[in-house]
């Protein structure tokens, strides 16, 4: 450490402890950067727990760090609010406490951040007096990290925070410890006492002869080393919470002899108590049947929490809750709604059947009746019956025969957007454990929901602009077959700007024109249709191939003149069976005449739109003998990870083989189902025209 005297911090952080009444204290400083948050000292804490939070970024949703970054005290009464305001941090503590965050001040600046804990209930409340201690010993231990910092001897924590431990555990050898360890010892149930780092101090002889083992192997030793078989994690659970929670907590573990103890733990400063008796055989050890315990509920929601991370749409979002939430509740069904214009609309859902969704969509929105006591929109809110549903929502439709239901109300900046829907067959009673897994659970799913209603909503007008942009039907033109598909890029990626188009120009002749603009953005489906507009405003003239594309490269470049689009445009004269193209940078096209291999027709050739405002571009005419077919593609067709586009090219032309017997149509799907198969990072567009 750089300041090698921090007992002015430990003391302020003893006393601000037992003045407020608390059973946990936390000093944070700031480092150098003033970007992360150290823990100094903590008393109170398991170390495991304390390890966890020892490094917190002034970045992140927790609330020490919005305490220090908005300069202002932050109170949370119940894990119930510390679910609701910090879903992530509800997860890594799934405990009943209050805690009150505050941050550190002197001199204008902030220094750090502070934690007091409390134990829930009636006494979990920010009286005046404890805001008082707060206030004082803030602005006290601020002063105090002020002066060493302009001392030059700054605060600087060690790798892992210190333990602090007010009460020092008397040995046996002293007056004291003999007297208790002699109190204790005529009790006929078994005691041992583990001080806050879950090392045994004390050993009852009737702990010992219940444990079967000798006492001198167990003090000084973590209890899940002394003791190997009640290493678990589930055991060890039981202890934080009652450390964190400050409340007896009772679990029944098997010894390696077979017979069941009970265990119970009694939480002190620092520290606990354990209770040991023997337990009768039908009583449940924890983790072997009966009740699911909150640790495995905490690793499946951690579990969750990094999968919704990476959730795209709402589905998503539905499908990976649905995966592991609806085993370990025993609900059947999982919805989430949204309202338009005051009707309601299920944006995603699992388990309820699409006829009970059309009854639902479209509904007024179902609005709850004023009077019902507790009731809050903004709170999870519970029912075990239908008949207590009802009570809530007189209007509400019964979906699928549901019986119970969670609903978990979504927000995003104060305001919301949405209501997830737990659904069960039969009734059901919502526990106090579950009730909390469910408030964490509905912070979790308002955030990855909120990035994917953004999404879908920025994704859905892409798409429509898009599709307006593309030509809903190809026209009829004597003589010549048409067929084209469109293959959009994977859901989770941006919209993309293929675009295509075939124009009459005559009774005989036509134009057809494919491009892609770059980017994946509404810029990019923008600039399409803007550009499809230009090319056919000129197509009409008697502009040669060359000049519409000329005509076409000025507009981008002064619309965009950080876009480029590749560009193919070709006329079609049917009675003097020609072919004249031009192309501006575009993937050339492939012509497969009868008795013939398809050909590459790559002889026509020009700068990208958009780089040269005077770029020229090359007219070239070809014959088209009858049954010919031409296929028009962008590069999403072609284009793939380590492969040559030259090649990629030739193997296209390879497959290439029309047949004469075969619609147009199969062929179009035949030549897009490769790129439909797989991931896609590019959009697809395909044309093909035939004599």
């Amino acid at each position: 450490m750089g300041w090698t005297e921090p007992s002015g911090l430990d003391d302020l952080l003893i006393e601000a402890v037992f003045s407020a009444g608390a059973h946990i204290g936390t000093v944070y400083v700031l480092d150098d950067t003033r970007q992360v948050l150290q823990m100094e000292a903590t008393m109170g804490l398991p170390a495991s727990i304390a390890r966890t939070w020892a490094r917190v970024r002034t970045t992140e949703c927790a609330p020490i760090s919005m305490a220090v970054r908005e300069r202002r005290l932050i109170w949370l009464r119940d894990r119930v609010a510390l679910a609701r305001d910090f879903p992530a941090a509800a997860l890594a503590l799934p405990y009943d406490f209050a805690m009150a965050f505050a941050p550190l001040r002197s001199g204008g600046a902030v220094w750090g951040g502070f934690v007091l804990g409390w134990p829930t209930g009636g006494e979990a409340e920010l009286t005046p007096g404890r805001a008082r201690v707060i206030d004082d010993v803030c602005a006290r231990m601020g002063r105090l990290l002020r002066r060493a910092g302009e001392q030059g001897r700054p605060v600087v924590p060690g790798p892992m925070p210190r333990i602090l431990d007010q009460v020092h555990a008397a040995g046996p050898g002293q007056p004291a410890g003999l007297t208790a360890l002699t109190c204790l010892n005529c009790l006929p149930e078994g005691y041992c006492h583990l001080d806050a780092q879950a090392r045994v101090t004390l050993v009852t002889a009737r702990a010992a002869e219940i444990l079967a083992v000798d006492p001198s192997e167990m003090l000084g030793e973590r209890l899940c080393k002394a003791l190997p078989w009640l290493d678990d994690p589930l055991y060890e659970d039981y202890y934080r919470a009652a450390i964190v929670s400050h409340r007896v907590t009772r679990f029944t573990a098997r010894h390696p002899d077979g017979r069941y103890l009970a265990l119970e733990c009694f939480p002190s400063v620092p520290g606990v108590t354990l209770r040991i008796t023997p337990a009768a055989a039908r009583e449940t050890p924890a983790g072997e049947t009966g009740e699911r315990p909150s640790l495995i509920g905490l690793h499946e929601m951690l579990h969750l929490a990094t999968c919704l991370a990476q959730a795209v749409t709402a589905q998503d979002v539905v499908d990976l809750v649905a995966d592991h939430v609806l085993p370990v509740t025993g609900a059947q069904a999982l919805a989430i709604l949204s309202w338009e214009s005051g009707r309601m609309r299920v944006v995603a859902s699992r388990g309820y059947t699409q006829e009970g969704i059309d009854t639902f969509n479209g509904r007024p929105v179902v609005h709850a009746v004023p009077w019902v006591p507790g009731y809050q929109w903004d709170r999870p809110s519970f029912y075990g019956t239908w008949q207590e549903f009802r009570r809530t929502f007189p209007t509400a439709v019964r979906v699928d025969g549901m019986s119970a239901f969670a609903l978990l109300p979504l927000s995003a900046a104060g305001q919301s957007i949405g209501t997830c829907v737990l659904g069960y067959e039969h009734p059901h009673r919502f526990g106090d454990e579950e009730r909390a897994m469910y408030n964490a659970l509905g912070g979790l799913i308002a955030q990855a929901f909120e990035r994917a209603w953004l999404y879908d909503n920025k994704h859905q007008l892409a798409e429509s602009l898009q599709a307006r942009l593309l030509p809903r039907d190809l026209p009829e033109i004597p003589g010549l077959e048409l067929a084209a598909r469109y293959v959009p890029t994977t859901p989770g990626m941006d919209i993309g700007g293929d675009f295509y188009d075939v124009i009459r120009l005559g009774d005989t002749t036509a134009a057809a024109v494919i491009g892609d603009v770059q980017g994946h953005d509404m810029t990019a489906a923008a600039l399409m249709g803007q550009v499809r507009t230009a090319i056919r405003a000129t197509a009409t003239t008697t502009a040669t191939c060359g000049e519409v594309l000329a005509h076409a490269n000025r507009l981008m470049a002064e619309l965009a003149p950080d876009r480029f689009t590749s560009c193919l445009y070709l006329k079609l004269d049917l009675h003097a069976r020609t072919l004249c193209l031009a192309s501006a940078g575009h993937p050339p096209p492939l012509l497969s005449s009868p008795g013939a291999p398809a050909r590459i027709l790559d002889e026509a050739q020009g700068l990208l739109l958009g780089i040269d405002p005077c770029a020229e571009y090359a007219t070239v005419e070809l014959p088209l003998p009858p049954g010919s077919v031409l296929a028009l593609y962008t590069d999403g067709l072609v284009e793939q990870p380590g492969l040559d586009i030259g090649e990629a090219i030739a193997d296209l032309a390879a497959r290439f083989v029309p047949d004469r017997d075969r619609p147009l149509h199969d062929l179009a799907d035949a030549l897009v189902q490769p790129a439909s198969q797989h991931q896609r990072a590019d959009d697809t567009a395909v044309l093909l025209l035939r004599l």
